[in-house]
């Protein structure tokens, strides 16, 4: 296959997403094969074109993305909880075709918007995650799938003596999960007992599959577990499941902040939809100076579009106000939240980040607009002025998932 080239661009280049001048960045097939280095720069500096590693969706769920703005007027319970919430109904009421065609619509708006990977908590049982499966395959996104149960193992009395095991037909559904998704996630540590989690874990590690959850998204979740356990679902998350990824944090102290440090687990906040429904916003800052692993998501299809340029703005001048402090956090530490943090994650075809001789996974923005054309701190730009209108062009492993013109990228 001929090599593609794009001349006279600043690209953000390793892990630490580092601003250079190229005369020269080249790929053929799957791999970068060449960046020509003119020298590290802060600004455009009168380039056309920036590029960057394409992001990473920390935490969707693409199922309900048949139903935006569904959620209004409905409380966290109303809307999201099993088995009556608003979500899981409608679920139950859209049939496959239909849901298959909304999700692989926002897996390709996902692509205009400069994302190429998303980890999502996905509903429905074995069902819900081959649906997913199906819609990443039409249009290229990488999709991480974590399974849900279809229905409910517990009854509160059983939760609430924490003593009961998972019946032999959810043992079953967590098998044929694991045989097409990539892990498991429930809604909350509250949802299972701990014979049942300790019985999923075993699964999960033997199989080499990836354990998630839901913590801290509002002060119910500590209080309940308190009650059911004696400990608060943050710390069961990590000693009891193990959780490899750990959503929310909504509500974490200073306590738990530190305690997750000390986890050295990935963390995935969600601020647009915390906000959204009327949540305290999660302790970004304080997150960061901690030194945990961070992701950032754009959580369910209902609350929000899976656009994780806006994610990053909200997230970014969040993160200030909570600093009180006009110079940090630097922009390239919310940058990595969506790429770079997500590759040491991920790993596998997922980096997070490009050099020579890496997979050729970035994104092309347009620098030309008039809110760009001067910028003088490329990756602040990039974090809080980009929009999907600047997205020319998102590739994956060398395959293109967007392009704004059909004949973009020249023959090197």
């Amino acid at each position: 296959m001929e090599s593609k080239v794009i001349e006279d661009a600043v690209v953000l280049l390793g892990p630490e997403l580092e601003p250079f001048l190229c005369k020269r960045f080249e790929w053929k097939d799957d791999a970068i094969v060449a960046i020509d280095r003119i020298r590290r720069v802060e600004g455009i500096e009168g380039a056309k074109i920036l590029i960057s590693p394409g992001f990473c969706n920390g935490h969707t769920h693409m199922g309900d993305s048949c139903f935006p703005d569904g959620s209004i007027g409905l409380t966290l319970e109303e809307g999201f909880f099993r088995p009556n919430g608003f979500k899981y109904r409608s679920l139950a009421e859209t049939n496959e075709e239909e849901q298959l065609r909304h999700v692989a619509a926002h897996l390709g708006y996902m692509a205009q918007s400069g994302t190429i990977c998303h980890v999502d908590f996905r509903e429905q049982g074995p069902a819900g995650a081959r649906l997913l499966r199906r819609a990443a395959e039409m249009t290229g996104v990488q999709s991480v799938i974590l399974s849900q149960f279809e229905g409910v193992p517990f009854s509160e009395e059983e939760l609430s003596r924490d003593e009961a095991f998972l019946p032999e037909a959810f043992k079953e559904e967590v098998r044929q999960m694991l045989e097409v998704a990539d892990g498991f996630s429930e809604s909350t540590m509250n949802d299972l007992s701990s014979v049942a989690w300790r019985w999923i874990r075993a699964e999960c590690e033997a199989r080499g599959k990836i354990k998630a959850i839901h913590c801290l998204e509002d002060e119910n979740y500590r209080s309940r577990s308190l009650e059911i356990a004696g400990k608060g679902d943050l710390e069961r998350a990590i000693e009891l499941y193990n959780a490899d990824l750990i959503v929310h944090m909504t509500v974490a102290n200073q306590e738990e902040i530190k305690r997750a440090a000390l986890s050295g687990k990935t963390f995935v906040l969600n601020p647009r939809a915390n906000a959204n429904l009327g949540l305290p916003t999660p302790p970004i800052a304080d997150l960061l100076d901690s030194g945990v692993n961070l992701m950032l998501g754009t959580d369910n299809g209902m609350l929000n579009s899976p656009n994780m340029l806006a994610e990053l703005d909200y997230s970014f001048k969040l993160c200030k106000s909570q600093y009180g402090d006009a110079l940090r956090p630097d922009p390239g530490s919310i940058l990595k939240m969506a790429t770079s943090n997500a590759g040491k994650f991920l790993g596998g075809d997922y980096l997070g980040y490009l050099d020579e001789g890496l997979p050729a996974s970035f994104v092309a923005w347009d620098f030309t607009a008039p809110h760009l054309r001067a910028s003088k701190h490329a990756v602040a730009s990039l974090v809080s002025r980009v929009t999907p209108a600047e997205c020319l062009l998102t590739l994956r492993l060398g395959k293109t998932l967007f392009s704004r013109d059909a004949t973009w990228g020249k023959g090197g």
